[in-house]
């Protein structure tokens, strides 16, 4: 990874497709950066190497199974990698678990956000496991890297985007409904 966005820096403008749905006319659509800021909502963007893989779909079924959560929280969930929006379709067709999905998977074809975001395995050019929570205006606040044998933790995810609306000190292992630190 050369050259990681890391907290404090504005998330990197994008303009790419996504599929959104499997019913045919409608699986494809064009989302932003703006698109979050506009709705005045959280973003997590979660990356993974490859469609078609064997940890991938573990990860991409788990944020599913917890899309509400992330719903309730204000948040935009997007799944991105660097396969095409036809690939991340014929994918999620032929995956039971990825038939249903809530939320897009974003095409980075071209290589350009992942690049910006400084997040291309050297070898491959295939991104690593890499999950950004940015704030409504586009700032990252929390950026989580995994290598690519490891899948990550999906309730980590919604435990520190908890802690990051609290917009308070939470100390270690806080969890919703804990008490924040009180500065004397």
């Amino acid at each position: 990874m050369n050259n990681i966005l890391f907290i404090g820096n504005k998330f990197p403008e994008f303009k790419k497709n996504a599929v959104v749905s499997l019913e045919k006319g409608k699986e494809f659509a064009e989302i932003t950066n703006e698109d979050h800021i506009k709705a005045g909502k959280w973003m997590v963007m979660f990356w993974y190497p490859k469609d078609f893989t064997f940890v991938c779909p573990t990860e991409i079924a788990e944020f599913n199974k917890n899309y509400e959560e992330f719903r309730d929280r204000d948040a935009i969930l997007i799944g991105a990698s660097t396969d095409s929006e036809f690939v991340h379709a014929a994918w999620r067709r032929d995956h039971k678990d990825l038939k249903d999905l809530k939320f897009p998977l974003l095409a980075d074809t071209s290589k350009s956000l992942a690049e910006s975001l400084g997040i291309l395995e050297e070898n491959e050019k295939v991104a690593y496991r890499v999950t950004y929570i940015v704030d409504p205006q586009g700032v990252i606040r929390w950026v989580s890297a995994n290598d690519l044998n490891v899948g990550r933790n999906v309730k980590e995810v919604l435990r520190v985007l908890d802690a990051l609306q609290t917009d308070e000190l939470c100390p270690c292992n806080w969890e919703k409904g804990q008490e924040t630190l009180k500065v004397a």
